[in-house]
């Protein structure tokens, strides 16, 4: 190897893992990702630690559960105070770098209650999750220039190539119009999903960032990086370039997994979300069979991609000592259990692909081989320190390093459920429905190698025997025959809930040398004499 190492962490915004031919798909090629797993490790079994983009980000990026960061939702800043990824790296001489999406929401009130400038070096760490922020661009900004905030560099780039708009990301990247039409139409509304975006296919946004990322690596080549090369696709809105946009269509649709039990008896919060918009569009046969085949195209694009970047890491001899990612922040129902978008618990929105190619001595006898061990997206923040050979504060973070497994070694005691949570109150049509409180809009899944259990305030549990109902049709939580389980797996998760590390500011072996350290300073507490005795009666 050479004499420093490097990360290209690399996540794609709501990508499904069986949305990969190395995951099973079965007419959308992904030959440059399978390549990756065929020199890497896949996992099978990866879970997000919430199925929203930003809790299941600040997760990533800290190494912590959503109970124990606190930042709940997409729009719920990450507390000052909470170390990420980038401050853990940055600080032992690696520079580290975004490139795309984080979702991070700066905790403003709390940097103006320690006298922190937001424009300070430091407080733009604490904004960008610790983060350089090469190329800051979360996508999601159709009126991004109405609420006065900078504008990407993407929105200049495309400017700068003749699309002039003042927010061309909205009017040309992720609008669509017919060739030979004057008719231009927001992509945000599916049916003009499968028209063109207009936008060449170089000057869209995964070719955008896949550049943006060979000049950072380009740029850093004589020092050790990590790159969270973080793509915007293929998140809706759903419209992709030509050719992408017609690339697939219906024959190349896989089944869609619904089934007409889940509509009977289903549990209050399930039916709430089968009421949303998107899932009632995307429950309909001819909305899928419009919208599918571009998220596949989406998909291909970013495939495509990772050709070129691959390419471009093995001219510059980079694959000897760069550690590369791939992963996702979650799913995407896409219709299936009459849903659409992603938030419940699910395999399709809570299970995500996960791919690790690591270049150290002695990984290369794992290379092609599947792992089955239930993993979290907060086991890549300790696997990177590992990779760095950097001590991690266990104290603080969560997660489990995947060293071992990529080194084919004995497994440590391993996990015997993975945890997923999720936030529900900002759905004021769903608290309304069914008179919950703020405080009452909590979920969390425990899923074990035969059970998934999601259990609700307020309502009954929902429980998936994933041995007889893999696709998850037959909610059990309301058969008393199952009753013990469930009553077993409500008692896993109040241990797990009094287990979460929040005593961050004090290792466990400090707490240990303070053993009877008062009588080493002279305190005797309740003591009779000096023999240390107690007094007899």
């Amino acid at each position: 190897m050479s004499d420093h190492k490097n990360i290209l962490f690399i996540m794609c915004d709501q990508l499904r893992f069986d949305y990969l031919s190395c995951y099973g798909h079965k007419t959308l090629p992904t030959p440059n990702i399978d390549k990756l797993a065929e020199r890497g490790v896949l996992f099978q079994n990866c879970y997000v630690q919430s199925p929203s983009c930003g809790p299941s980000r600040m997760s990533t990026y800290t190494g912590r559960y959503v109970s124990s960061h606190g930042s709940t939702w997409n729009f719920v800043p990450l507390r000052v105070g909470e170390r990420t990824m980038g401050d853990y790296l940055r600080q032992s001489g690696i520079k580290t770098a975004i490139i795309g999406k984080t979702h991070m929401i700066a905790d403003k009130e709390g940097m103006e209650l320690l006298g922190i400038d937001p424009g300070s070096k430091r407080g733009v760490e604490i904004s960008q999750c610790g983060f350089e922020p090469y190329e800051r661009d979360d996508g999601v900004h159709p009126d991004a220039v109405i609420e006065g905030k900078p504008k990407p560099r993407y929105f200049s780039y495309l400017n700068e190539r003749g699309y002039k708009a003042d927010n061309p990301w909205h009017t040309y990247a992720n609008s669509t119009q017919k060739t030979g039409s004057d008719d231009i139409n927001s992509g945000w509304y599916l049916e003009h999903t499968n028209d063109p975006a207009r936008v060449a296919d170089a000057d869209s946004e995964t070719p955008y960032l896949t550049r943006r990322a060979m000049e950072f690596i380009a740029q850093n080549m004589d020092r050790p990086w990590c790159l969270h090369l973080s793509y915007i696709k293929p998140h809706w809105p759903y419209v992709a370039p030509a050719p992408y946009n017609d690339m697939y269509g219906i024959n190349d649709l896989a089944p869609v997994k619904q089934h007409p039990s889940e509509l009977q008896d289903a549990h209050p919060i399930y039916r709430e979300f089968m009421k949303h918009p998107e899932s009632q569009n995307f429950a309909q046969d001819d909305v899928r069979e419009k919208v599918i085949p571009v998220y596949m195209g989406l998909v291909k694009q970013i495939d495509d991609q990772m050709g070129v970047l691959f390419g471009f890491l093995e001219d510059h001899d980079l694959f000897e000592n760069t550690m590369i990612v791939f992963c996702s922040d979650h799913g995407d129902y896409l219709g299936d259990h009459y849903l659409g978008d992603k938030e419940l618990f699910h395999d399709c929105s809570s299970k995500i692909p996960l791919i690790i190619y690591d270049p150290r001595p002695g990984a290369s006898e794992q290379y092609g081989k599947t792992e089955s061990a239930l993993t979290e997206s907060i086991d890549l923040l300790p696997t990177f320190l590992d990779f760095f050979d950097i001590e991690i504060p266990e104290h603080i973070i969560e997660g489990r390093s995947l060293s071992s497994i990529l080194h084919g070694e004995a497994l440590p005691v391993w996990r015997e459920y993975a945890v997923s949570e999720f936030d529900y109150s900002f759905k004021k049509a769903l608290r309304d429905n069914l008179s919950l409180e703020v405080k009452e809009c909590k979920s969390y899944m425990l899923r074990s190698e035969q059970w998934k259990y999601i259990f609700h305030d307020k309502f009954r549990p929902q429980l998936y025997n994933l041995i007889t109902d893999p696709d998850e049709y037959f909610d059990l939580g309301n058969d008393e025959r199952y009753k013990s389980i469930c009553d077993t797996f409500a008692e896993e998760l109040f241990r797990w809930l009094r287990y979460r590390k929040t005593r961050v500011t004090m290792k466990d072996e400090v707490i240990k040398s303070w053993t009877e350290l008062e009588k080493q300073l002279g305190i005797f507490i309740g003591l009779w004499s000096e023999k240390e005795e107690i007094k007899k009666t």
